[in-house]
């Protein structure tokens, strides 16, 4: 009994020591460093290639709609200029009648059309994600309020002045002439491009998008246009070879120059030709 109490009240054997204890650890510490790591620069560049990515998107729909936006300009600053020049030739049948039956012809020539097409409105105004890929709400206001202008212009100008000479006849008459309201629709076609070149100024400010960047784009896409023609004068020039062999195929018949191929010969079975 008293060597069991003098056993169990003597120490513990000390615990045997691990070897290499501090290298487990460290090398735990730099494989869980080199995971993080690897998987922060993962993510941390998917993210930032995915940024990039998004900012390109973004400045191709801006720049897209930029050029829609210059070339409208171009179009209604060229109806002002037209519906101006228009009421110099009214004046000068005014003061002149006699001039009347030469510039009612310049007169006929100046009216003016919508030069554009609606389909980077469709594209921009149709399609929630492009509005949120440019993610900027004042720009995209200012673009609707811009295409917006150029809906009346095109309705309010192009068509109305259309529509009227349609009706009135003005060049055929000279007092229908000179009560045509040039002037009206001069006056509110230049009242749609003034405010029309606001929005496009407030846009570029917005966006940061510079007058030479508007006209690289603009080259660029004049370019790529030059580059698209020439394949369709291209084909056209092929078009007419084509219709103009066919011509020269038919004038050959009607003219009995192709005659139909001789009859082949045949010989009876077990004999043979000369």
């Amino acid at each position: 009994m008293e060597q069991i109490t003098q056993d169990a009240l003597s120490p513990l054997p000390d615990a045997p020591k691990v070897k290499g204890g501090k290298d487990f650890w460290q090398s735990l510490l730099r494989t869980v460093l080199g995971i993080s790591i690897s998987i922060i620069l993962t993510f941390g560049t998917a993210a930032i290639i995915n940024h990039h990515s998004k900012q390109r998107e973004k400045r191709e729909i801006v720049m897209m709609v930029m050029y829609d936006m210059y070339n409208s300009l171009q179009s209604v600053q060229k109806a002002d200029s037209m519906l101006y020049q228009s009421m110099l030739i009214q004046r000068q049948i005014a003061q002149d009648t006699t001039q009347f039956d030469v510039l009612r012809f310049r007169l006929a020539s100046q009216m003016p059309s919508a030069g554009f097409t609606e389909t980077t409105e469709q594209i921009f105004s149709s399609s929630i994600e492009t509005i949120n890929t440019v993610g900027n709400v004042f720009f995209t206001e200012n673009v609707a309020d811009f295409y917006q202008l150029r809906n009346n212009f095109k309705t309010m100008v192009c068509e109305s002045i259309s529509n009227a000479i349609a009706s009135e006849s003005p060049i055929y008459s000279l007092k229908r002439t000179l009560d045509f309201d040039f002037c009206g629709y001069a006056i509110l076609c230049n009242g749609l491009l003034v405010n029309m070149q606001h929005l496009f100024a407030q846009c570029q400010q917005i966006m940061g998008v510079t007058d030479e960047e508007i006209k690289a784009y603009y080259d660029e896409r004049k370019q790529i246009k030059a580059g698209i023609k020439d394949t369709d004068t291209k084909s056209s020039s092929k078009m007419n070879e084509l219709m103009q062999l066919q011509k020269e195929i038919d004038e050959a018949r009607q003219n009995g120059s192709v005659q139909q191929p001789k009859p082949r010969q045949t010989r009876p079975e077990g004999t043979t030709l000369p």
